[in-house]
């Protein structure tokens, strides 16, 4: 049987136009879904269950360690400097570490990563658990757009040689990125001289 040339045709563009809806929207979708099951937590442990952190910037290195005797300050600064820590500050830290997530994962091989900054990174921050567990996360650039954070986690090579790069939070640069003064906890320098109880009544003059 011979179909008319104009039905061949029409034929032949439903057939590109189902292609294209495959292909564009369907498909499009199943790898928006991968992407979107590709997020994870960077992380398993809980905040209770780290004991000190140290943070590597290109200006500064900080030791941090939970602080165990007092419920003054949950964290103090043991290097460079001997002091309470920002409790703040450090918990905004933490809680990145701890719910953090990986936008998306990349393979990639090793000889790669300067493409990343993570062969020269910007920080990078050791983890040490109550269980003596030890975890690192590196950061590097941020990625073409800037909305997000290139960095490894555990950093190990797979089998195959290649490096997972994670896609993280720029918070993570924020909350690294700062000046021994914003760790430190804050000092209120302005006292206040309580007034007397009862004020000294005026010593009445002689007069002639």
């Amino acid at each position: 049987m011979k179909f008319p040339r104009t039905t061949l045709i029409l034929i032949l563009l439903a057939l590109g136009l189902g292609s294209f809806v495959y292909f564009h929207e369907i498909k499009a979708a199943t790898q928006r879904e991968e992407i979107k099951e590709q997020k994870q937590q960077i992380f398993s442990f809980a905040e209770d269950d780290v004991q000190a952190l140290t943070v590597k910037t290109k200006k500064l290195t900080l030791n941090l360690e939970r602080n165990n005797q007092s419920s003054n300050s949950k964290w103090l600064i043991k290097s460079p400097i001997s002091e309470p820590a920002n409790d703040a500050i450090v918990s905004y830290l933490m809680d990145l570490l701890v719910k953090g997530k990986s936008e998306r994962t990349l393979a990639t091989p090793a000889n790669q990563l300067g493409e990343f900054a993570l062969e020269q990174p910007q920080a990078t921050i050791n983890i040490i658990l109550k269980n003596k567990q030890n975890h690192q996360l590196i950061l590097g650039k941020k990625n073409f757009n800037g909305s997000l954070l290139y960095a490894q986690a555990d950093p190990v090579s797979k089998p195959d040689g290649n490096i997972n790069v994670l896609l993280v939070s720029t918070d993570f640069e924020n909350a690294v990125n700062r000046e021994l003064s914003e760790w430190k906890e804050p000092v209120d320098n302005i006292k206040s001289t309580p007034l007397p109880t009862t004020l000294p009544l005026p010593t009445p003059t002689n007069t002639k």
